[in-house]
């Protein structure tokens, strides 16, 4: 950590104390811990402690909602860095990372060995729901910002699984070309409830930049030289796709740590 500074002296100095030990495991936290621990912001509280309940705040949602694990329940340490300058939070490229973690959890879900899929999955379904419109749930119409918000109240059916499962799976061999929408938020009501700085030129540019995407180890390729027409682009021929096996078994697990 910081100057070599042990990560839990760091901690203590963040936020004002440690927790107990039952809640620590390695170098996570509870979720629970800093739930109850930071709940709610006392009223007339100093700047020292709107900043510790931001920190806790930022801390939950990075370790269990952009970047979660199997888990699914433990705060990570790894961000402590990033919440000791609140300030300058705001120069990472958060959505790239989350996107390289929801591609590198997509990729070992691929493994038939692998039953369960982590990682950002409201923004995977948020996707979904926008693209196919034929997976859409009944009764979503409004439009909200931000536009994953549109499905916020969606609760799966709790029918029986092999049922649904062959349904999807027969939309999906049906599926054509026609049946998915490219850019979904250049549909005049999206637009109206974006932010007009989200959409200006040199922002849209990134959509088509063919790129890494990173997150720590985890490193991803954003191919998207081979659809640029149907992202409002011109299409060139594209390169040869990049192979990326070497990079796809580094994910700080295991001997690839």
């Amino acid at each position: 950590m910081e100057g070599g500074k042990p990560a839990w002296v760091w901690f203590g100095e963040l936020f004002g104390e440690l927790p107990p030990e039952d809640c620590i495991d390695d170098f996570t936290v509870s979720f629970s811990w800093f739930q109850n621990k930071f709940r709610v912001l006392p009223a007339h509280a100093l700047e020292e402690t709107v900043q510790i309940y931001a920190r806790d705040y930022i801390m939950m949602l990075l370790s269990t909602a952009l970047f979660t694990d199997k888990s699914g329940a433990r705060v990570h340490l790894r961000w402590l860095p990033y919440v000791a300058d609140l300030d300058g939070l705001g120069k990472y490229s958060w959505a790239s990372a989350t996107l390289s973690w929801l591609y590198r959890c997509l990729c070992r879900v691929a493994n038939r060995n692998v039953k369960n899929l982590s990682g950002p999955l409201s923004l995977l379904q948020s996707w979904i729901f926008w693209c196919f419109s034929a997976f859409r749930p009944r009764g979503f119409d409004a439009i909200l910002w931000p536009l994953a918000a549109r499905w916020g109240r969606f609760l799966p059916s709790s029918d029986e699984k092999g049922p649904r499962v062959i349904a999807t799976r027969h939309r999906l061999d049906r599926l054509t070309g026609d049946n998915f929408i490219w850019m979904p938020y250049s549909n005049l009501e999206v637009i109206q409830v974006v932010h007009p700085d989200i959409l200006r030129p040199d922002h849209t540019l990134l959509w088509k930049s063919t790129t890494a995407l990173i997150y720590f180890v985890a490193i991803e390729w954003h191919q998207v030289d081979r659809v640029l027409s149907q992202l409002g682009g011109v299409q060139h021929i594209p390169e040869p796709a990049i192979n990326i096996d070497f990079l796809l078994s580094k994910d700080g697990r295991g001997p690839t740590r």
